[in-house]
């Protein structure tokens, strides 16, 4: 319905384009004098070129968008955008308006002014022009169109067309550098305070599994992998229980960026340190991540904090209840959430009891205090074992140096 409304305002207006040109010249021949011919000649120019334009197609224009940087990106960095408007036919245009249309996830911070230019291409065949976006946040933006608007000097002909192009942009998490110590040490059995290094202990070969992203090449099993024809990875005794489990709270909350980022912080130094790590994070899109090292599984997670969204309609006690049985090797398990519950204690207290080290960030914007509420369920939760940190963000380096005072 909108594209035949659109086609019979052209038709309409291409009619009394051609209306205006035939009163002009009639009025000439009747009234006749140098300035009724004058006055004709004058918008014959004008009118000739009105009607050029209403039949030049916008379809001949092709628009490319590209990034001065991608791949990289992190939040609160500042992009630079080159749209590039090239078209064949070098037909003289009086304006072209090139509108790149902005994402909804970037319309708080970039206003469709920004990615919208007025050119003025004469016969020119390429034109180019830039936008920046400063402090990028952190998701997935996905640009997908152009707009082209040009019309004639009188106002009369105007011409638009949407130029499907589609760019995706990825930002991942910023991240605090911290320091990751260990919480508990275990060999066989036992738990104790420890400041060793995270390693496996290379010299006990305890088996052999098949190879998985970020397994070292000099663990590779020849032998076995020869015979089966699969590459076969050595298994060692772990001198250390340094396995670790990320549980980040997904409802919705105003540091959720701020939780985001500290998520991301603890990732890369666990993984940096020589751990293992897995993650649960539930919501519209529940997401599991074994427990695994390496690089491979630094990207997986970055990449997955770089997409979620605070989108969980499930109470993260609830979570814990379901979700983390699945795991049932003793873990280290730290919960990421933005405020302090009842169930949520008592979740944590009941999986504290049964895997040893349950440690519960309590993450918050700055100068935001806890609550009385919540300062009375930090007891109960210190009561049955569970460590409570509320972190503003200055405070993120220290993490686990506090945790291990605590």
């Amino acid at each position: 319905m909108k594209k035949n409304i659109v086609w019979i305002k052209s038709i309409t207006k291409i009619v009394l384009l051609f209306l205006f040109i035939a009163l002009a010249f009639s009025y000439s021949m009747f009234q006749g004098g140098f300035v009724s011919w004058f006055l004709f000649y004058s918008f014959m120019p004008f009118g000739l070129y009105s009607v050029l334009l209403a039949f030049y197609p916008l379809g001949d224009f092709t628009v490319q968008r590209t990034f001065n940087r991608s791949g990289d990106l992190k939040d609160g960095d500042s992009l630079a955008v080159t749209v590039t408007v090239e078209r064949n036919n070098a037909i003289p245009l009086f304006f072209l308006i090139v509108e790149d249309v902005v994402p909804e996830t970037l319309a708080d911070i970039l206003p469709a002014a920004r990615g919208k230019r007025v050119l003025f291409p004469g016969f020119k065949r390429k034109m180019k022009y830039e936008y920046a976006i400063k402090r990028l946040p952190r998701g997935e933006h996905i640009f997908s169109e152009f707009k082209l608007k040009t019309g004639d000097a009188i106002g009369l002909i105007e011409k638009e067309r949407v130029v499907s192009k589609q760019s995706d942009l990825l930002v991942y998490p910023s991240y605090t550098d911290l320091t990751y110590r260990t919480l508990e040490s275990r060999y066989d059995q036992g738990t104790t305070s420890s400041k060793v290094k995270i390693q496996k202990d290379t010299t006990m070969v305890s088996g052999v599994r098949e190879y998985l992203p970020g397994d070292r090449v000099s663990w590779v099993h020849w032998k076995a992998t020869a015979k089966t024809n699969t590459i076969m990875t050595k298994e060692f005794e772990e001198k250390e229980s340094h396995d670790v489990l990320v549980v980040l709270d997904r409802t919705p909350s105003k540091s959720f960026e701020l939780m985001v980022k500290f998520t991301a912080s603890i990732v890369r130094a666990i993984l940096k340190r020589g751990a293992q790590m897995g993650m649960i994070s539930i919501g519209e899109t529940p997401a599991s991540f074994p427990i695994r090292g390496g690089d491979f599984q630094q990207q997986q997670l970055f990449y997955h904090l770089a997409k979620v969204k605070p989108d969980s309609g499930i109470p993260i006690g609830k979570i814990l209840k379901e979700e983390v049985n699945y795991f049932q090797q003793s873990v280290t398990m730290l919960i990421i959430s933005s405020e302090l519950t009842q169930e949520l204690v008592q979740t944590a207290g009941y999986h504290a009891k049964r895997r040893g080290v349950v440690v519960l960030f309590v993450i918050k914007l700055e100068k935001e205090p806890l609550g009385k509420e919540e300062a009375a369920f930090r007891e109960m939760a210190a009561a049955r074992g569970v460590h409570v940190k509320v972190l503003h963000e200055p405070e993120f380096t220290y993490a686990f140096t506090e945790v291990r005072r605590a």
